[in-house]
């Protein structure tokens, strides 16, 4: 099955190229961006001739050709309006009859750039019989605008407004290749998601999950983020490219407290629904990167790809739901004050040295965004409760066993003791009811603050039950205390 994007990408560089009218495409500086061949044939020159220069120095030099400049002028002082018309337009060798079409092309209010759909009719006005070269000429409106209309739609189904804004206004916007540049890289994921999945009718877990990505897609534009690729349930997201900016660490750590204030939003209409509430995680990294055009003539992307990538990803395995983790790149590339609960310094597999994360709750200044404190309770056993469990590696759980004492629990997490040391961010499996994810939170003394991270049902099940007007069970026996 084909990816509707990737076709319309490649029918985009093709149809510049294959079809039989004339498009010059004019920048908002008045620079002409892009010339297709019909073009260059209708106006008897080369494309270094045109591509780069001002529209004015290229089109002024005959008086004969006053209307053709006035239409594309009127397109440009219209306020968006079609301009029509038939034109005599003067070349070296000889004057042709010229339709021309020009109107900006706009994307959501936005305008991007002026086209010019150009075509030579000369043999038609030459025509003794007049009427029916008017039902060529007509013909040949609906062939254009049919073409018009494609083109826009084309344009427009970009997965980023910026990145179509680059293909528009560069010449080489869809060469393959790209180039170095510092940006911020956001990744996120849900917690337990693809465990929901298989509770859910695929009509309802759709549904969820498109309304989500529209939620936290709206937030990540206000910030200025690119968004690359859907990855499952996650994201892949880029700050500062492909329109530069000096904010770029700073967006990127506002839309995260801002998409995990959203997430609020989006627990109120899952549960309306009936359906379970989400827990995301997200980690930020900046970093020199490699952005431009990826894959081949046929199918190409726009993205960006190194280490620094590979670190995002990394610091988005080491939060919880609703955690925000950030690398020491990003908190110093950030002027505002930052809210940071927590740090610890990793060593990562490839990357030398060891290298600090924080986990972020907040950004002052002018974003003013803060995340608010959950109120957890913590209810102590009757009785200390042993499980074993194993440490974890990204996804991977490890083979070898070790013990914890549980001394209190929460509808999200425990106070335990563990018989090997543990530091925050470390991830762990318990070895119960299928297992159980949690997330070392906080380290006090000899006792650790676990966050569960992936609950099976019968566990999350047990935990409601248990905290219903304030009471708890034993975990073995389910027998009830208070």
């Amino acid at each position: 099955m084909t990816d509707p994007k990737q076709d319309d990408r490649l029918i985009q560089s093709h149809i510049l190229r294959d079809m039989s009218e004339g498009m010059l495409v004019v920048d908002l500086g008045g620079t002409i961006r892009q010339v297709n061949p019909a073009a260059l044939a209708i106006f008897g020159c080369r494309e270094e001739e045109l591509v780069g220069r001002p529209f004015a120095a290229c089109f002024f030099e005959y008086p004969e050709n006053d209307e053709f400049n006035q239409t594309i002028l009127d397109a440009v002082y219209s306020s968006g309006k079609m301009q029509e018309r038939f034109v005599s337009f003067r070349r070296a060798d000889r004057t042709l009859t010229l339709h021309l079409r020009a109107s900006y092309l706009v994307e959501e209010g936005r305008k991007l750039a002026l086209i010019a759909v150009i075509s030579d009719i000369s043999e038609l006005s030459e025509l003794r019989d007049a009427v029916k070269a008017m039902e060529q000429i007509r013909e040949l409106n609906g062939r254009l605008a049919l073409k018009n209309e494609f083109l826009q739609k084309t344009f427009g189904r970009f997965i980023s407004d910026d990145v179509v804004k680059t293909i528009m206004e560069t010449p080489d916007g869809l060469v393959m290749g790209g180039k170095k540049r510092t940006v911020t890289i956001m990744i996120s994921d849900l917690r337990g998601f693809t465990a929901l999945s298989s509770r859910m009718e695929p009509a309802a877990f759709l549904e969820m999950l498109n309304h989500y990505f529209e939620e936290i897609y709206d937030v990540i534009e206000t910030y200025h983020g690119t968004l690359l690729e859907f990855l499952g349930d996650g994201l892949f997201v880029v700050f500062g490219a492909p329109v530069s900016s000096e904010t770029h660490a700073a967006d990127a750590a506002a839309a995260a407290v801002a998409m995990q204030q959203r997430m609020e939003r989006v627990n109120a209409w899952n549960r309306e629904r009936g359906y379970e509430d989400l827990r995301m995680g997200i980690g930020i990294n900046t970093g020199e990167v490699i952005v431009g055009n990826i894959g081949s003539e046929k199918r190409t992307k726009y993205g960006v790809m190194g280490k620094e990538v590979n670190l995002a990803g990394r610091l988005e395995g080491y939060t919880s739901g609703g955690d925000i983790i950030i690398s020491q790149a990003t908190r110093d590339a950030i002027r505002e004050p930052l809210d940071l609960e927590s740090s610890r310094r990793i060593l990562f597999k490839g990357l030398a040295g060891e290298q600090s994360i924080y986990r972020l709750t907040g950004i002052g200044g002018r974003y003013g965004l803060h995340l608010g404190k959950e109120e957890e309770v913590f209810h102590p056993l009757p009785e200390p409760f042993r499980i074993e469990f194993s440490l974890m590696e990204g996804k991977t759980v490890l083979s070898k066993h070790f013990t914890a004492v549980l001394r209190a629990i929460s509808l999200n997490g425990a106070w335990a003791k563990a018989d090997t040391p543990l530091e925050v961010f470390d991830s762990i499996y318990l070895l119960r009811d299928g297992g159980i994810s949690a997330r070392v939170q906080e380290v006090k003394g000899d006792l650790v603050r676990l966050r569960f991270t992936v609950c099976p049902p019968s566990f999350a099940r047990w935990l409601q039950v248990a905290f219903s007007g304030g009471i708890v069970y034993d975990i073995e026996s389910k027998s009830r205390s208070t």
